[in-house]
């Protein structure tokens, strides 16, 4: 093997993995790591463990998919946890709880790769840092990037990133891109992984609003890229490195997530935009609207850091009821100009 070869490509893929959380985004993430590992997807309902057993389909999440053969599902978390790997794919206002239901089931040193997105709301905690309150124990990791569940089931070309401790991020990486479509890149920086990958919904709602308002692709474009530069001016001073969010996992998920009504977050400001209120749009049996939640708790975290953020304060003034989309509008039109 020459001392070109990629360091991915000289590390031993995880035998076993376990996919915690059989949503669409689980069970996605199951199938692609079904091509490289024996896998397990854990999932809380009786009737998805059964239809993906008996019939290789998650009927509930992700209906008319067929997943592969050797994926097994299983409502046993206990045994769900002994694998040498571990994705850990509840939603981010769910995921302290998780944790908590895997203690004194995981062995030290599993890597847990956080795969959900956001900011706890009432705390300000990033995942990797319930993680390490909940299970310090495990290794760490988080994969994120631009990425939808249904293309990525369907074998669609997909690249995400992978942050995790040197050595760790080889294995996931080596493990996670025996699926061809499936293309992780690997990093140290957990924090900008993190960030990148919270705040990107936060700036899906407002760039979802603009065209839901009617203000226009230019509009929409220009507020992209101050969405931008805030994600960058607080990756910064919560110490991420600057080239982690200009790629897959801050600009790549960003664009994506800004421009799409696939997209939840995106889908809600739209409809935010048109007239419609926030009460008719979430709550129970309603899609979950990540951002909706980490807009006030990425405002906590930036203040702390005396970071300004002008465009998520702004939808977190129209989330709460503060201010209506015209009184936002108006104040981030009538700030300074200013250089670039």
């Amino acid at each position: 093997m020459s001392p070109e070869t990629p360091p991915s490509f000289r590390a031993t893929p995880y035998r076993t993995v376990s996919v915690i959380g059989a949503g669409a985004w689980g069970t996605a993430l199951a199938c692609v790591a079904a091509a490289g590992a024996n896998t397990a997807l854990w999932a809380r309902e009786a009737d998805v463990v059964g239809s993906v057993n008996a019939a290789h389909e998650n009927r509930r999440f992700l209906a008319g998919v067929t997943l592969p053969e050797g994926l097994k599902a299983t409502g046993d978390l206990a045994e769900a946890a002994k694998a040498e790997a571990i994705l850990l794919v509840p939603p981010a206002q769910f995921l302290r709880a998780s944790l908590k239901g895997l203690r004194g089931h995981v062995a030290a040193g599993t890597p847990i790769v956080l795969c959900a997105k956001g900011i706890e709301d009432k705390t300000g905690a990033m995942l990797i840092e319930v993680l390490a309150e909940e299970l310090p124990e495990a290794s760490p990791a988080i994969l994120s990037g631009p990425s939808f569940a249904r293309d990525v089931a369907r074998g669609l070309p997909t690249a995400v990133t992978i942050a995790a401790p040197p050595g760790v991020a080889e294995r996931l990486q080596a493990t996670l891109g025996k699926a061809g479509h499936f293309r992780p890149y690997v990093t140290d920086d957990l924090v900008g992984v993190a960030l990148g990958g919270a705040a990107k919904n936060v700036y899906a709602i407002a760039c979802g609003v603009v065209m839901g308002a009617g203000f226009g692709e230019s509009a929409r474009a220009a507020l992209l890229a101050r969405s931008f530069a805030e994600l960058l001016r607080l990756g910064v001073g919560l110490g991420a490195k600057p080239e982690t969010l200009m790629g897959l996992s801050g600009l790549g998920d960003l664009t994506l997530t800004a421009t799409t009504m696939t997209s939840r977050n995106y889908a809600l400001g739209f409809a935010l935009g048109t007239g419609e209120t926030l009460a008719s749009l979430t709550g129970e049996g309603k899609p979950l609207a990540e951002g909706a939640f980490t807009a006030p708790a990425l405002i906590m975290r930036a203040k702390k850091h005396g970071v300004e953020l002008p465009v998520a304060e702004a939808v977190a003034a129209v989330l709460a009821g503060k201010a209506s989309i015209a009184q936002v509008t108006e104040g981030l039109l009538a700030r300074p100009l200013r250089t670039e």
